[in-house]
């Protein structure tokens, strides 16, 4: 019961926090606007300047929430990959359903000129390389499936994926060994991550894709905890070992694929914000994991993005580099302080 009560703490802290982290993230920018006039924008009421209600509604406030569902897709795929492998190393992108963007984005930006055409025009979309990551990844995503309906050992799918990821990675770089300069460095830019070019249309997408990985994940709960104890465990409680992996690796595959086709291939969140949960989380159970580390990822995505703005100046840096430089100590200074990991 004291232990119930602790975590409904810790939840309401999360809570309140997500809430000042996101009007702080909503706040902060090039441009200074008056937090009374920032909260006029998001009530959608008449603000001083026009200028200031466009920044808050069509710039910041999708980028924000894009935030929101990057940091906690990520995080929850991370925990889901985690569990099903059992290996603290393992992240949201383990499968190659990052490689696969990757690759869907190269073709596109790196591919173009060779074959010209139909992708020359299709540079001029803004939703190319939407559709190019997102193909990407379903590609690597059907694959990663087909050799699971025929491989039944965990560890072999994993071992696939990480296979499936050094192949188009290897495709990639010889894209870019023959890439002109100003082709190269697109795709470079594109590989930093970015949250601030989604537009609500992308937003509905992105929102529709997020909720479905979460319900799946949700779905999920029960034979996650029962595969804590060992697959044969699991099987002696009745559970479907197959079914089961198959529905955690596409909730998996649809929320980091989605991501990355939005948002760009993020690093470090999902493998980190799992354990940095987990010091304060003192349990094993997903009902209690699942929302907790939806909450703390939504939270350091918000904080990373914060900070990446450089608030107050027209400077804006690489948000994967943020979220390494940010997380990465946070994490070794928590493992340093309970001396173990918890897993």
């Amino acid at each position: 019961m004291e232990k119930t009560t602790t975590y409904h703490k810790h939840f309401f802290a999360l809570s309140i926090l997500l809430i000042v982290v996101f009007f702080g993230n909503i706040s902060l920018g090039s441009v200074s606007i008056p937090l009374k006039e920032v909260a006029k924008a998001l009530f959608f009421l008449d603000t001083e300047k026009a200028s200031w209600t466009f920044i808050i509604q069509d710039y910041r406030l999708p980028k924000a929430l894009t935030a929101i569902m990057v940091g906690a897709g990520l995080s929850i795929s991370g925990l889901l990959m985690q569990t099903l492998f059992r290996n603290p190393l393992a992240g949201p992108f383990v499968l190659g359903v990052s490689s696969g963007a990757s690759l869907g984005v190269a073709l596109l930006i790196m591919g173009a000129s060779g074959i010209g055409g139909a992708f020359g025009l299709l540079l001029l979309s803004k939703w190319s390389l939407v559709i190019a990551a997102g193909l990407g990844s379903l590609l690597v995503m059907l694959a990663v499936l087909a050799v699971t309906v025929r491989v039944k050992d965990t560890m072999a799918i994993l071992i696939i994926g990480l296979m499936f990821g050094s192949v188009t990675a290897a495709v990639v770089g010889v894209l870019a060994y023959f890439s002109p300069a100003e082709q190269l460095q697109q795709y470079i830019f594109w590989s930093f991550g970015s949250l601030g070019n989604n537009s609500w249309e992308g937003m509905v997408v992105l929102a529709v894709c997020f909720f479905v990985g979460l319900l799946l994940s949700v779905v999920t709960i029960k034979p996650l905890n029962a595969l804590l104890l060992g697959e044969n465990y699991a099987k002696s409680q009745g559970l479907n070992i197959g079914k089961s992996r198959l529905f955690i690796l596409i909730a998996t595959c649809i929320l980091a694929g989605a991501i990355t086709a939005f948002a760009g291939p993020i690093a470090f969140i999902g493998l980190a914000v799992p354990h940095i949960t987990r010091q304060f989380f003192t349990t094993a159970n997903h009902k209690i994991l699942i929302p907790a580390v939806l909450l703390s990822g939504a939270i350091l995505m918000l904080i990373c993005d914060s900070i990446a703005q450089v608030p107050f100046t027209d400077y804006t840096l690489p948000i994967n580099a943020i979220t390494s430089l940010v997380g990465a100590p946070v994490v070794i200074w928590l493992l340093v302080r309970k001396r173990k990991l918890l897993f």
